[in-house]
């Protein structure tokens, strides 16, 4: 009888690496849906976001999330790319490329950055965020056009990506 093991693990990567690049893709779409109890349930129950604040946890993510839109920030549309992952066992990390536009206070601006991600699969097999980081290149008015470290809204200076 030939040996499946080999294949049994290729075939289980294949089927990690789908269902992570699912994960990083509904956190886009429940995000700019505002659907903020599933995009926290899309991180461990201790799981942290780190960026324009940083939040820890269940209660805490769904509160930041859902907070974003009482400030200045009043819309955006997140698209994410370029993703790498490394998955060993029940934990993976990667990054993936964000482009952001925006409004904020009225004003359509434009962010670009990276997340940096550590995944784990929990005990049902739902892989989830145990830290998403994100980093920007630039955020800034449309209209003024945009650079590598050119910040037009302030609270993003502190996740600027300083790569």
């Amino acid at each position: 009888m030939p040996d499946t093991s080999a294949l049994e693990a290729r075939l289980q990567r294949l089927e990690d690496a789908h269902e992570i690049a699912q994960l990083r893709a509904r956190y886009c779409q429940y995000l700019d849906d505002g659907r903020w109890t599933e995009l926290a349930a899309l991180f461990t129950p201790d799981g942290v976001f780190t960026g324009l604040a940083t939040a820890r946890g269940t209660a805490e993510l769904e509160t930041f999330f859902g907070g974003l839109q009482e400030g200045p920030l009043t819309a955006w549309w997140h698209y994410s790319a370029n993703e790498t992952v490394e998955i060993d066992g029940d934990t993976a990390t990667g990054e993936t490329w964000l482009w952001q536009p925006c409004v904020v206070d009225g004003e359509a601006q434009i962010a670009a950055g990276r997340y940096r991600d550590r995944m784990a699969r929990g005990a049902d097999g739902t892989w989830r965020f145990a830290e998403r980081v994100v980093t920007f290149f630039y955020w800034t008015p449309l209209a003024g056009g945009w650079d590598q470290g050119k910040v037009g809204f302030p609270p993003a200076e502190g996740a600027l990506d300083r790569r």
